[in-house]
């Protein structure tokens, strides 16, 4: 029997070991708003430097699937919003990517593992506005 957080940890476990493979090959840091960045115009990422950013998003959608899959586990649904509520959410992500100079796993997985002093601050901003956004949506509106 799957433990309710077992799929969790191994998922955890695969996030680090992804960060620390693309340090050691790469030479990069793995922040995601970063490597899906160098896919886009206007500056997309030339050649050889391509490739994995392109692998690493697939994986990013083909990673879930196969553990389902796998596992059997069922898709966990996401709470149904309106599409205006989504847009905005998204805007706002993309805009706290770019004022914050990275998203989540960049500075929350790569950033705190390595000491940054800017990655703990960009984390606790993230997990505080996070927690303040809960606050606002379940219990305000």
């Amino acid at each position: 029997m799957i433990q309710s957080w077992s799929i969790a940890l191994i998922g955890g476990v695969l996030i680090g070991a992804a960060a620390v493979w693309l340090m050691a090959a790469q030479g990069r840091i793995m922040g995601v708003s970063g490597i899906l960045a160098g896919l886009l115009p206007p500056k997309p990422a030339a050649g050889g430097d391509r490739g994995w950013r392109i692998t690493f998003a697939l994986g990013l959608i083909g990673g879930p699937l196969i553990v389902q899959a796998v596992t059997g586990a069922p898709a966990i649904g996401a709470p149904v919003v309106s599409l205006p509520l989504l847009v905005v959410a998204g805007l706002l992500v993309g805009f706290g990517t770019v004022i914050g100079s990275g998203c989540t796993s960049g500075h929350g997985v790569c950033g705190l593992s390595r000491l940054s002093p800017r990655s703990l601050v960009a984390t606790g901003t993230f997990m505080a506005t996070g927690a303040l956004t809960v606050l606002v949506m379940r219990h305000l509106i």
